[in-house]
């Protein structure tokens, strides 16, 4: 499935993202096993809530972290992020 910026976009109700105390970091996890994210994907993966497409991802992030030029990365991560499952369109 490739990247629709236009959609909403959900967390996938097969994989749980959370704070993983004893690696000091977020993962992924899900029955195969575990995914350990970064801190900008865990910031993107923390907005596919259901609430927000990949654009107002983009503009959320860019205002939070004072930045521009972020959408190839974003996008990038998100069209990962659907072709492993971790998030669906809604």
């Amino acid at each position: 499935m490739s990247l629709d910026p236009g959609k909403i976009l959900a967390f996938s109700p097969l994989h749980r993202l959370q704070w993983e105390e004893a690696q000091q970091k977020h993962v992924i996890l899900y029955p195969e096993g575990m995914v350990e994210l970064n801190l900008p994907s865990a910031e993107i993966l923390k907005l596919c809530d259901g609430a927000h497409d990949a654009e107002s991802i983009v503009e959320e992030l860019e205002l939070k972290f004072n930045q521009t030029g972020l959408k190839d990365d974003i996008f990038g991560f998100l069209g990962v992020a659907l072709a492993n499952g971790w998030i669906r369109a809604v």
